[in-house]
């Protein structure tokens, strides 16, 4: 293999890992977030405003992992930064 393939096959295997990885962790989290406030709801339920506004901004900040893990996933895919230098040693610049 050159090495324009095993730059390609690394880069698609680690959008891979960082997607599937990225997108496991925040959704056991958020189902750990979601079940903690529902519990905290449920012994206080006058405290429901407050409970419900921090659980919403928790998630939000929870999601925000998940977002950046398919965007660096959508870099290695599409604009891979180490293109051009394999490119470059590829026509002997």
């Amino acid at each position: 293999m050159d090495s324009m393939t095993i730059v390609a096959v690394a880069s698609i295997v680690t959008a891979g890992f960082t997607t599937g990885i990225g997108t496991l962790a925040p959704a056991l989290g958020e189902g750990k977030a979601v079940a903690t406030a529902l519990n905290s709801l449920a012994q206080q339920p006058d405290a429901s405003a407050t409970i419900t506004r921090t659980l919403f901004v928790g998630l939000a900040m929870i999601e925000s992992t998940a977002i950046y893990c398919f965007v660096v996933s959508m870099i290695l895919i599409f604009a891979n930064p180490f293109w051009n230098h394999f490119i470059a040693l590829a026509s002997g610049k």
